[in-house]
This record gives structure tokens, C-alpha cells and sequence, in this order.
């Protein structure tokens, strides 16, 4: 599975997307800055968490407008995967890629743990090596994750299955409504998450929940 990395200005784990590609995979992901006008041919392009363009304006507002962001829609309409990881995730809502919202938590502080959370969704690309109700334990680390979308949006999400992930009961960090945790897109091919499953790839950084989601990209983009 060949994969890419795109680097925004502050950026901060994009390092750590990398490293979880290369181990999983088996491959060096290519490392495509923010100002490039495209993305090589790749199976999946990860949009990694940071705080892109330092958080100006609004979380991703700014990334969501860079040069390579023309090239990763293109992409993504033309079928290409596409993962964000919670910078990553308020980038693709920015880019108008992904519906809703990332907002402010609702405690107004910057969250930083492991949580449980419940997979919804096991039939999209991202978690097919994961079975709906699994519980799986990946942290976060951010300070604006509450997920907001209007109640026909939330219907829909939840109509269409693109609810992957929900917080456990009890678990919810930001205040995000119905819990969502990650959400597809229409085309089932692009998805948002705050959680950070390549920080969970290795024993040696405390687990491995992250390992099947990069698993089931490997068999089903391979």
C-alpha cells in the first residue's frame, strides 16, 4: 500500500503517522509539503494532527485553503483514501470535505489521555480488521474535538452508517455530540477522527489499538 503524509506548518504528528505507515506497511510514505500542488499517485494520503498554520483563525480553517488541499479533493473524488487525524479531521470539516464542526471542548481545556471508544462502524476500509461494538483504546489530544452538526445532519450520519466511532459511555472528552468520535464521508472513502491511533502501534508506546486500522487499509487498498 503506498501512502503519503501531508505537512502542514506545525504540524506535530506527522512524524508519528509516518513511522506507524512505515512499520504497518512496510513502505516510507511520502512526505508531501502543504505548499506542493499534488499528491504522488498514493492508495491512502493522511492528513496528520498538529495545530496547522499555529490554530489561526480556526483549527484547519487555514490548511483547509492550502495549495495541496485542491489535489487531495481531487483525489478523494476520485476515489482515493483519505485519513484525518484530528487536526487532520478539523481539516477535512474546513475543506468542506467532511459535514459539521470541530468546536471548542465543552470544559474549554485541552485534553490529553487514553479513551475507550466503541467501534460503530465496521464494514468502511478504515476498520474492517475490527468487529462493530469492539472496544479500543486510543488517546487524544486536543482542545477543540466537540463535534457539532445540525440534527439532519446527525440523522443522516446515522442512517448511512458513517459513524465509525463513537466515545464509550462515560468516555466522551470534548462534549461532542451523540459521542461521535470519527465519521465517513458519503463516499465511504474519507475519514475524520480525533483520536490518535498511529500513537498506539507499538507495545512499546503503552498499545496497539491503532494497529488494525492500518491493517484493514493495508487489505483493502492493497
Amino acid at each position: 500500500m503506498k501512502s503519503a503524509v501531508v505537512v502542514f506548518p506545525a504540524s506535530n504528528c506527522d512524524r508519528d503517522a509516518a513511522t506507524a505507515l512505515e512499520q504497518i506497511t512496510g513502505e516510507k510514505p511520502v512526505m508531501v509539503w502543504h505548499g506542493d500542488e499534488r499528491v504522488p499517485d498514493v492508495d491512502l494520503i493522511v492528513l496528520p494532527g498538529g495545530f496547522s498554520y499555529g490554530d489561526y483563525l480556526r483549527c484547519g480553517a487555514m490548511a483547509a485553503h492550502s495549495h495541496i488541499m485542491r489535489d487531495v479533493k481531487d483525489k478523494a473524488e476520485a476515489g482515493v483514501a483519505v485519513l484525518g487525524i484530528c487536526n487532520g479531521f478539523q481539516i477535512l470539516t474546513e475543506a468542506g470535505m467532511l459535514p459539521g464542526a470541530l468546536l471548542r471542548n465543552a470544559n474549554l481545556k485541552f485534553t490529553c489521555r487514553p479513551v475507550d471508544l466503541v467501534v460503530e462502524e465496521s464494514q468502511s476500509k478504515f476498520t474492517r480488521k475490527y468487529r462493530s461494538g469492539d472496544i479500543v483504546r486510543l488517546p487524544v489530544a486536543h482542545g477543540d474535538g466537540n463535534y457539532f452538526a445540525d440534527e439532519k445532519t446527525l440523522d443522516r450520519l446515522e442512517g448511512e452508517g458513517r459513524i465509525v466511532l463513537r466515545y464509550a459511555p462515560g468516555q466522551n472528552p470534548n462534549g461532542s455530540q451523540r459521542d461521535i468520535a470519527g465519521i465517513l464521508n458519503e463516499k465511504r472513502n474519507v475519514l475524520g477522527l480525533m483520536p490518535h491511533p498511529e500513537r498506539v502501534c507499538d507495545e512499546a508506546l503503552g498499545g496497539t489499538g491503532g494497529v488494525m486500522m492500518f491493517q484493514s487499509l493495508i487489505e483493502t487498498l492493497s
